[in-house]
């Protein structure tokens, strides 16, 4: 029985309105090490105070250390955000999320498990004031939004809950959260160009020629990127000597122009005798232990491997120093992938939870995997990260995780995983970086163009519009797939790509100050929309805009609208349009806010390009005073020298008096010296319009403003012409693959099934749902259904109405009741990530009073990115039946177990598993009628059955075993009904 829920017990820690929360006395004191504090001694140390914190979480703790659920009720309005990398809509009310990082190729938008765990959630007050909760524990954590204005944490061990404010901006409350965790590391100035890169560039020719193609075609890159294949079969560490023979050589030529080079660094160490690194490992004893304490095998690419175990600092400095020996080969980033950790052929993705980690005693000693898991991959970027600056310690090392955990931005850059070439999945990340930024990690960017499936041109080039302008900023795409470089989709997409990186490029300089901001304030470099004005709550569920800093990003993420053409909610004030002469229609609209100055640079292909003696343009939205201000960072754009004052932090200002903006450094911080340089000062007028003048940088700059008539003239001109060039521009061709869906047309006409006893009514336009199941000897309805709820459903998830549930199913076979053939019909549909939802209704020939449903998740292009497998699903099969006798109905059956069953609507929900489960068959009662709507099905393919009663109708749900599939291992569950006269 769990406690009733109490109060928490707290101190003051850290900074004036943060606050640690625990269940008991007892419960600090057994609290684990924080893992997320960059110094965890700040979570331990009581600070002194006289306030106190605002909201308390009441907290239910189960006897004996067991789980423990915590609770915060905000004020009605309340709205949520954070919960680091998770799919779905940037506002989080209603949602769930469980933190334990899974490798998730194919994921949509009600996954509840990514690469990812950020026990965090954002809260905005009514009143535009911000609240954040950290559930500081390293197990899997259930975050439950689904309660209005409700914040609910539940895992299995005891642990502190840390809250930052309120404070008054959300803004306010991300430098505060930075103060626990750590802010990203200053980044190296060339990696935030644009990155290329695709599973795999599978030769040293292929690179180079990937990125001379850039450079011939006047596209911005600045990064190539090496994946799996060139390593020596999948061996971490070495080169395959065919097909990468001198890599320091390669990257030379690549450095000779421009362009860096990441190569992958998998966790997966091959179990192979005389590999070095296997047999280092082996020597200094560095690999995870299974619970008898041999070390643990499990299948990655190179086949059977072992997994260093970087909870030890032993492990993490072996590892260290061979990175520092890896880099001496010109590798300027390493990429960790799979480091999950991810493991193949198992139905849970990663190890046992039973092995046995040595951990360090200062951050929790020897403990099982659960108690690791989730850091694991932020362990190993951190042991990558000090292996990187060991081995050249005058740069900034560049390390890209897949899996992370909130803290982790102080050794890595992350991207949103193995995303799809499709809309839905180009929609979902805009709110994916913003969300990772809202919980600490600001450097981050999905896979332009989708990784698996094939892009469009239309897709590639609408992607890469807003892709251009995400912190981190590549494209990628699996093995397999068509290729994906700009230049690959036709010369329409490729265009509007050159323009996007382009753009990218003149607003570096911007981009880069807002990484220095991020560096030393804590606050995210991409910012939703709300950031300007948390008080209007109109603001908050706007996901196809985002802020960088003062300049807002308008997308398009539908198919046939761009940017412009769209309806964009824009914060109160004063909000300019303006572009660079390259207005697209599938390119982002830019808007800059009233009083701010952006700076930006030149056109250039590459970082290397560009100097500080170069020019600059300031480009200036006066705000309704005649005023404006912004900021330039600038230093030698890597290394430390920055950290002891050889930078430039330059604040600009502009003011208007009678009619003249005078433009001047306010003032400037560091001891790097101004460069003589030309500076552009463009002053935005609206409807694109600008007025212009030239002038030194540091000195100051006048510039006559027109009149109000001619002003008027100006933006009516400059309309026009936007609108005439918008027309005139060739848009990207939509151009989309043919399905490939086999069989009929879907159809609008629901589909009879009449044989024997039963008559069934299918829709397959609304999650192929069976909407009506008639007994005809009796006359009897049994489905609750009309065509838009309930009825008989399937999903492909654990969470109801999942993926799968709402969409199209199209009819790939029927047979109608004809020269003896049985009456059926076979539906499909897809439901993500390769896979498709296939059910089967028929009336049995050889047994016409029995109605047979035969369902399957099976794995149709699945990529090799999982090894073939599939993200974790569960088919689930959520039948809905009326009750025509409320009062006078049951479910029974016998169990597994032998024990007699018999359940009424008083028991509310009820789950069966293991051997409580029926044996297979149960039945739905009505004793008045004196019918049993028998329920059958094979035991060993059905995990739990669960019954939920309503008002006037009952659930009962079959569902399998959680698993990821692929094309040899579906899910399935066949079932049949059949009415019986009863007593």
């Amino acid at each position: 029985m769990a406690a009733a829920a109490a109060e928490m017990v707290w101190m003051r820690v850290l900074e004036e309105g943060v606050f640690r929360f625990d269940a008991s006395e007892a419960a600090r004191a057994a609290a684990g090490p924080s893992l997320s504090f960059a110094d965890p001694r700040q979570r331990e140390a009581a600070r002194e105070g006289s306030d106190a914190p605002a909201v308390v979480p009441a907290c239910e703790a189960a006897p004996e250390g067991g789980a423990q659920k915590v609770v915060l009720k905000l004020p009605s309005g309340t709205s949520f955000y954070g919960t680091g990398e998770a799919s779905g809509p940037l506002e989080r009310t209603g949602k769930r999320v469980f933190t334990w990082n899974t490798d998730a190729w194919g994921f949509g938008p009600g996954t509840t498990s990514l690469y990812q765990s950020h026990p965090w959630v954002l809260a905005v007050l009514p009143d535009g004031k911000a609240l954040g909760v950290l559930a500081d524990t390293t197990r899997r954590c259930e975050i439950d939004l689904r309660e209005e204005s409700t914040i609910k944490f539940s895992a299995s061990a005891a642990y502190p809950v840390i809250t930052f404010g309120p404070f008054n901006t959300p803004a306010d409350v991300m430098t505060s959260l930075s103060h626990a965790i750590g802010t990203v590391s200053m980044p190296p100035k060339w990696s935030l160009g644009y990155h290329q890169c695709r599973w795999s560039y599978d030769s040293s020719e292929k690179v180079l020629k990937v990125v001379r193609t850039f450079r011939e075609k006047g596209i911005p890159c600045d990064v190539v990127w090496m994946d799996i294949d060139y390593m020596d079969g999948f061996r971490c560490f070495t080169f395959d000597s065919k097909r990468f023979p001198d890599p320091k050589s390669m990257v030379d030529n690549l450095h000779s122009i421009g362009c860096q080079a990441i190569w992958m660094l998998d966790p997966g160490i091959k179990k192979e005798e005389g590999y070095f690194v296997y047999d280092s490992g082996s020597t200094n004893d560095v690999w995870i232990q299974k619970a008898d304490g041999s070390p643990f095998v499990g299948e990655v690419w190179p086949g059977d491997c072992v997994f260093p175990d970087y909870t030890s600092e032993k492990t993490r400095a072996w590892w260290a120093s061979l990175v520092k020996d890896f880099i001496s080969n010109g590798v300027d980033g390493i990429w960790n992938d799979m480091n999950e950790p991810a493991v193949f052929k198992t139905t849970t993705k990663t190890m046992p939870e039973s092995n046995i980690h040595r951990g360090d005693a200062d951050i929790g000693g020897v403990q099982n995997h659960s108690y690791y898991h989730n850091v694991y991959g932020m362990l190993m970027a951190r042991s990558t990260y000090e292996g990187m600056a060991m081995g050249n310690a005058a740069k900034r090392p560049f390390v890209l995780t897949r899996a992370g955990f909130i803290g982790s931005q102080r050794y890595a850059a992350t991207w949103t995983g193995d995303n799809l070439s499709n809309w839905e999945h180009l929609h979902m990340s805009l709110p994916m970086v913003l969300q990772l930024g809202l919980s600490g990690q600001p450097l981050s960017g999905p896979d332009i163009g989708g990784f698996a499936g094939n892009a469009t041109p239309k897709l590639f080039g609408r992607w890469m519009g807003v892709g251009a302008l995400f912190p981190f900023s590549r494209g990628h795409t699996e093995t397999g797939s068509i290729d994906h470089e700009p230049w690959s989709f036709g010369e329409e997409c490729e265009e509007a790509c050159r323009l996007a990186l382009l753009r990218r490029y003149r607003l570096l300089p911007h981009i880069y100050t807002l990484f220095y901001h991020s560096h030393t304030k804590g606050i995210p470099v991409a910012t939703p929309v709300f950031f300007a004005d948390s008080q209007d709550p109109e603001l908050r569920k706007v996901e196809t805009s985002f802020l960088l800093g003062p300049l807002l990003v308008c997308a398009s993420t539908l198919p046939n609208k761009g940017a412009h053409e769209c309806a964009h909610k824009l914060p109160k004030g004063i909000w300019l349009p303006f572009d660079f002469a390259d207005s697209h229609p599938d390119l982002p609209v830019l808007y800059l806010r009233g009083g701010a100055i952006l700076p930006v640079g030149l056109p250039i292909k590459h970082v290397g390009e560009a100097s500080l003696e170069d020019d600059l343009s300031l480009i200036i939205a006066l705000d309704e005073n005649g005023k404006a201000e912004g900021v330039l960072f600038e230093d030698a754009g890597d290394g430390y020298a920055f950290t002891q004052g050889d930078y430039l932090l330059t604040h600009y200002t502009a003011e208007l008096h009678s009619s003249v903006v005078t433009v001047k450094v306010f003032k400037s911080e560091g001891s790097w010296k101004r460069p003589k340089r030309n500076l552009k000062i463009n002053i935005l007028l609206g409807g694109g319009a600008m007025i212009s003048a030239d002038g030194v940088d540091g000195e100051e700059i006048h510039l006559t403003m027109p009149p109000e008539s001619e002003v008027s003239s100006l933006v009516a001109t400059s309309e026009l012409e936007h609108k005439k060039r918008l027309e005139m521009i060739r848009p990207i061709p939509d151009i989309d693959e043919p399905s490939g869906q086999e069989g009929a047309e879907l159809s609008k006409i629901p589909v009879d099934l009449k044989s024997g006893d039963w008559l069934l009514k299918v829709v397959p336009w609304i999650g192929g749902r069976i909407i009506s199941m008639t007994h005809l000897p009796s006359d009897s309805q049994w489905l609750h259904s009309r065509i838009e709820i309930n009825g008989y459903e399937e999903y492909s998830g654990t969470e109801y109405r999942s993926a799968g549930c709402t969409e199209e199913y199209k009819v790939i076979r029927r047979y109608l009741e004809q020269s003896g053939e049985e009456e059926s019909i076979c539906m499909e549909g897809d439901i993500g990530g390769g896979l498709v939802l296939q059910r089967q209704i028929s009336i049995l020939k050889d047994n016409p009073k029995t109605v047979q449903i035969e369902s399957s998740i099976q794995a149709r292009s699945v990529g090799a990115g999982s090894g073939g497998f599939s993200r974790l699903v569960c088919l689930r099969v959520h039948p809905t039946f009326t009750l025509l006798h409320p009062t006078e109905v049951v479910v029974a059956f016998t169990a597994i177990n032998g024990s007699k069953q018999e359940i009424s609507p008083e028991s509310g929900e009820i789950t069966f598993e293991g051997d409580l489960r029926p044996n297979g068959e149960w039945m739905l009662v009505d004793k008045c009628v004196r019918l049993s709507l028998v329920n059958r099905f094979d035991p060993s393919e059905v995990s739990k059955c669960m019954v939920h009663w309503g008002t006037g109708d009952v659930n009962m749900e079959l569902w399998s075993e959680e698993r990821p599939v692929s094309k040899d291992t579906p899910l399935r569950i066949c079932h049949q009904y059949e009415v019986r006269q009863t007593n």
